[in-house]
């Protein structure tokens, strides 16, 4: 391995995320990547070394942090589905706590940028959209254990910054996840009548602008919490309709609803978003509109089914 780039080390390597952050490195090589996550990697491109870690277990994160001394960790593993972290919250505590501990405890003695992927689910979503300065007060246990990692990163001693998002979307081969472009997209294009909520209000964030968002703070070696999403301001419900009105479908299976309507084991704060004006004039961040993210899916939709 070459050490004139600098080493960058990536967990959750074949999540999204994950996977949009190894292929925009490689576009730019100018890192040398190491890419960790759980079993086989997921990615086909070879330039980057992959390594199978469990962040759960200490003993692993350690022996491969002590060999990699990585000068920069972006975490962007996580256990995300809410309702999941909710009903299973000791799963949840170790997968986003536990294991950000032991990442921050096993870069003590090489002292990397340490780069931690947080959500806007840490707030309680009375006053969206939200800056960087706002107190945290999370709904759920999601959240909580958001806030919680965040408060260990802080209080590392490592040099540290927080990239925190909001309802992240994207496609990439392998995963089955669906978001909501896909889901508005491929119901009405059934016929089916949907119902969205149009009380919650968010900064929808493309995938690839998250990753280059991460990217660019690497690169400026930039420190503290910096607020990386979309830029529009939006109810799912709007989303729908913009969805339907890209691709030509009919708006009128999309039947507009509110939160009270839906029963999930975790509550969702109703207004976060973000403003970005600091990573915009901090980091040079530029993200793409909603309506211009709808159409990078629709090209990516064409190929993966190519």
């Amino acid at each position: 391995m070459t050490k004139n780039k600098p080493r960058i080390f990536i967990t959750g390597a074949n999540g999204l995320l994950g996977q949009k952050l190894i292929h925009r490195l490689l576009e730019k090589d100018s890192f040398e990547i190491i890419g960790s996550g759980r079993g086989p990697c997921r990615l086909k491109e070879a330039d980057f070394e992959y390594v199978s870690l469990d962040i759960e277990d200490q003993k692993a994160v350690n022996e491969t942090l002590g060999k990699y001394k990585p000068d920069i960790i972006v975490h962007g593993a996580a256990m995300t589905h809410v309702d999941v972290c909710e009903q299973n919250q000791e799963a949840c505590y170790r997968a986003n706590v536990l294991a950000t501990k032991y990442l921050l405890d096993a870069s003590q003695s090489f002292q990397p940028h340490f780069i931690f992927v947080s959500t806007d689910f840490i707030f309680s979503g009375e006053e969206g959209p939200l800056t960087e300065d706002e107190s945290p007060a999370p709904v759920n246990y999601y959240g909580q254990t958001k806030l919680e990692a965040e408060e260990l990163v802080k209080q590392s001693g490592l040099k540290w910054a927080i990239a925190r998002t909001v309802l992240v979307f994207g496609i990439s081969p392998g995963l089955s996840r669906t978001n909501i472009v896909l889901w508005v997209k491929e119901s009405l294009e059934n016929g089916k009548t949907i119902q969205v909520v149009n009380d919650q209000y968010r900064t929808p964030t493309l995938a690839e602008d998250l990753a280059e968002g991460c990217i660019l703070i690497a690169e400026k070696g930039a420190e503290g919490v910096f607020n990386i999403s979309g830029p529009d301001f939006l109810t799912p419900y709007q989303m729908a309709m913009q969805t339907a009105d890209f691709f030509g479908l009919d708006k009128s299976l999309i039947q507009e609803s509110d939160s009270t309507r839906f029963v999930q084991p975790a509550k969702r704060p109703l207004r976060t978003g973000f403003k970005i004006e600091k990573a915009r004039k901090e980091l040079g961040f530029e993200p793409k509109t909603f309506r211009a993210a709808i159409g990078i899916l629709a090209k990516q939709i064409i190929l993966a089914s190519s």
